[in-house]
């Protein structure tokens, strides 16, 4: 099934809950998902003082589009730091991460897998 239509409502009704794995002040509020292909649309907010170290750098097997819309954080591997205005388009493989957030941060995220080639 594709991800569910909806209309446009206010986002403050969507719950965040902690993401997995776990990572204290870290949570995402899943706008919509589609449960065939985990394709997602969320918000992933990172409290003041999160810090993500543990899960180390991320690769994973989807395509995932970000906006950070509010705050900033600390990439500790590239040493820079991202704030509100900036974006990124990551392709399934790429590295990235780990982060620090000191005033915390918000972001639209858009995750989606690959095309099969018919």
């Amino acid at each position: 099934m594709a991800k569910p239509e909806f209309e446009f409502g206010p986002v403050d009704r969507v719950e965040f809950t902690d993401c997995t794995p776990h990572i204290e002040g870290l949570s995402e509020a899943i706008l919509a998902r589609d449960d065939s292909s985990d394709a997602v649309t969320r918000i992933l907010k990172f409290e003041p003082g999160t810090d993500t170290s543990p899960n180390g750098a991320l690769r994973h097997d989807f395509w995932e589009e970000v906006f950070i819309f509010s705050g900033s954080f600390r990439d500790l591997r590239l040493n820079q730091v991202f704030k509100a205005g900036d974006w990124a388009t990551r392709p399934p493989g790429m590295e990235h991460g780990p982060w620090v957030s000191e005033e915390g941060a918000r972001m639209f995220e858009v995750r989606y897998y690959p095309r099969e080639e018919a």
